[in-house]
């Protein structure tokens, strides 16, 4: 009997993981089963997860996306930091990163701040909105999805 967290060739899990300083677990549960609902398997970090613990789990488990969520209003700031760390790995440079929730203290994220996270590697950014979440949904639904068992 295979270890349901180890991923087999073309079976690479989601792997979700809270802001640095973001300790809400409810958000990454939410998206666990989210993710879950559109055919992959996910790997949950939990909340204030350390840069190098993310950089670790991620070798190890060869996700086909890292999505990082926060609540607490301080995910642009953390979330530049993380991903500036996962894109000097050499081994994470291709692997999609995503961010979203609550990514500014003050509101929403500008255009100039989306762009600043985009610049420093993430793939997608999504607002804490319900057009955030379609474009989540649409984007889970674009990757290659495993039958969950």
């Amino acid at each position: 009997m295979s270890n349901p967290l180890t991923p087999t060739p073309g079976d690479q899990p989601v792997l979700v993981v809270g802001g640095i300083s973001d300790s809400h677990t409810w958000n990454l549960v939410y998206l666990q089963l989210l993710v879950e609902e559109h055919g992959h398997r996910v790997v949950n970090l939990g909340p204030c997860v350390p840069e190098d613990l993310l950089i670790g789990e991620a070798l190890v488990h060869d996700p086909a996306l890292i999505v990082i969520s926060s609540v607490n209003g301080h995910g642009y700031h953390d979330g530049m930091r993380t991903v500036t760390r996962l894109r000097e790995h050499p081994g994470l440079g291709d692997v999609p990163v995503v961010i979203g929730g609550k990514l500014g203290i003050a509101g929403p994220c500008g255009d100039e701040e989306e762009a600043a996270l985009r610049a420093a590697g993430y793939d997608e950014v999504f607002e804490e909105s319900a057009d955030g979440i379609a474009a989540f949904r649409r984007m889970l639904d674009a990757l290659p999805q495993r039958a969950l068992v």
